[in-house]
């Protein structure tokens, strides 16, 4: 004996599911475990990797496909890809309780980890452990925020942290070298930028090593590329000016 299953439905196990509420009406989207915050956070780049399917449901526990005129009412468009997409960018994960809690553990030692790995103490220059870090993120009460990736919420706690605790984002070490011509009045513009100047030789040309906040990074390369109209060269001598063991908290 067969059972019918009606055109309109489609069933799916191990889901976890997105819901997104437009135009007064429900739209789901049936996804992998633990692969939504990986997209979200840009770890994961591949939407077949996310999506069980791309189909736009109402209910995906029922298998009831969402009707074509009700897509194009909320979303503007049938492509069932480009919804999936919003869907999974601004739609609300549901989860059970215990799921939720270990997905928020995760990404607050993710963070924490980040953290340990971009900062030092600025007065020894030592890193700081992971577990530390957590400490420290508990004594602020830091609470994580699911729908923010994690690399954004770090550079969010250490500026918090910055409130409680010596921590910076370690330096960088570059080396210029600028044309004579344009060399002293673009090292003027570059002074605000530079944290510490550790060596300087003007002779044909000008030479500088400097340690940067990385958050400059960006600006000076710009700013020397424009300035010398691609004469002058920017290297990066170390990604993170530190010292050898880790810093203890007294």
């Amino acid at each position: 004996m067969s059972i019918f299953t009606p055109t309109n439905q489609i069933r799916l196990t191990n889901v976890a599911v997105v819901r997104a509420r437009r135009a007064g009406k429900r739209f789901e989207i049936a996804c992998y475990r633990n692969k939504v915050m990986g997209w979200r956070s840009g770890a994961e780049k591949d939407l077949d990797e996310v999506l069980q399917t791309h189909t736009v449901f109402v209910n995906v526990s029922k298998g009831q496909v969402a009707k074509k005129e009700d897509l194009v009412k909320a979303f503007g468009t049938d492509d069932q890809t480009e919804i999936c997409k919003m869907i999974l960018s601004k739609g609300e994960l549901q989860v059970s309780d215990k799921e939720r809690h270990t997905q928020l553990e995760q990404m607050f030692r993710d963070i924490a980890t980040i953290v340990a790995d971009k900062c030092v103490n600025p007065e020894t220059k030592r890193p700081y452990t992971v577990i530390l870090i957590e400490r420290a993120m508990k004594d602020i009460h830091y609470s994580v925020k699911p729908n923010k990736s994690t690399k954004q919420q770090a550079l969010e706690v250490i500026r918090q942290l910055k409130e409680t605790m010596q921590i910076e984002r370690a330096h960088m070490r570059l080396r210029f070298i600028l044309p004579a011509k344009e060399g002293k009045k673009l090292k003027e513009k570059l002074k605000p930028l530079i944290k510490v100047t550790e060596s300087e030789d003007f002779q044909e040309q000008l030479e500088i090593v400097c340690l940067i906040d990385p958050g400059c990074f960006r600006e000076i390369d710009e700013l020397i590329r424009c300035e010398t109209k691609g004469k002058g060269s920017l290297e990066v001598l170390s990604l993170k000016d530190v010292e050898e063991g880790d810093e203890k908290l007294e």
